[in-house]
């Protein structure tokens, strides 16, 4: 499925599939698996976590194994902080004792005050039992847009010496994004703990989409609702996205969101 329905991501799907098929066939696991996924809005990242719950679990994100956290909806206010700790401690373990495989998935990861992120850090540590209850098996999802501009400057570099963006590798963008994580002014990361621990198994960089990419999305879209369309219907809807920068017109800004509001005004 991430092959035919992710597109341009050549670097997520490589290491979201190794990453979780390796977890899964483990028979002791060390420690949760924790992917954090960084890239533009609309690249694919809450796309990849719904399809993980989905293939995972029967009734994916519905799942009551399932947990998923927006931090501006469910920690809107910082000076809550303590009890937004407490509640989340007490989800997380309530739903660890409830399945043995669980998946927590945190949206808009970068806007996590840094002491929640210190406060849920014991149930991705390596060994650390938490009493009675074996949060091992989990998987932490941390979803931000944060690094989007690093990852975007590299596509870019790659793109104007005249390589292809399949030769980006994970060397290249992982270090520069490990390196922007660390600058606290930016990232809620930075101030937790997280990364000086190296609870962070894996950052997943996902790439800026280009013309053909979005078509792809939208003809995706059209096939989800079962409509016909043409080549002409493609290019018309892709031609209503705005891209960037200026002079390339290189990279769709809002990625494949909205993809599905612009073929209803097609329509």
């Amino acid at each position: 499925d991430l092959n035919e329905q992710l597109h341009g991501q050549h670097l997520a799907k490589e290491v979201i599939i190794r990453a979780v098929r390796g977890f899964l066939q483990s028979p002791r696991p060390e420690k949760a698996l924790v992917l954090s996924f960084h890239g533009w809005s609309g690249t694919g990242k809450n796309f990849v976590a719904r399809l993980v719950a989905s293939h995972l679990y029967r009734d994916g994100l519905k799942s009551e194994c399932v947990r998923v956290f927006i931090s501006l909806f469910h920690f809107p206010h910082h000076k809550l902080v303590d009890s937004y700790k407490a509640q989340l401690k007490k989800q997380i373990s309530e739903t660890v004792q409830l399945c043995q495989q669980s998946l927590f998935i945190f949206d808009e990861a970068e806007k996590l005050h840094f002491s929640l992120l210190d406060a849920i850090k014991p149930f991705m540590a390596h060994h650390d039992n938490q009493g009675q209850v074996d949060y091992r098996r989990s998987i932490f999802l941390f979803l931000s847009n944060l690094g989007g501009n690093t990852i975007n400057e590299v596509a870019l570099d790659f793109w104007r010496a005249g390589r292809a963006r399949e030769e980006i590798s994970m060397e290249v963008l992982e270090q520069r994004l490990r390196l922007e994580l660390q600058e606290p002014a930016e990232s809620s990361y930075a101030r937790s703990h997280l990364l000086e621990e190296n609870l962070i198994d894996f950052f997943v960089p996902f790439l800026p989409l280009e013309y053909h990419h979005v078509k792809l999305c939208i003809q995706d879209a059209f096939l989800a609702r079962g409509l016909p369309y043409t080549e002409a219907a493609l290019d018309e809807v892709a031609g209503m996205m705005v891209f960037v920068p200026k002079e390339e017109k290189l990279y769709s800004a809002q990625g494949c969101k909205s993809v599905s509001q612009r073929i209803n005004y097609f329509l």
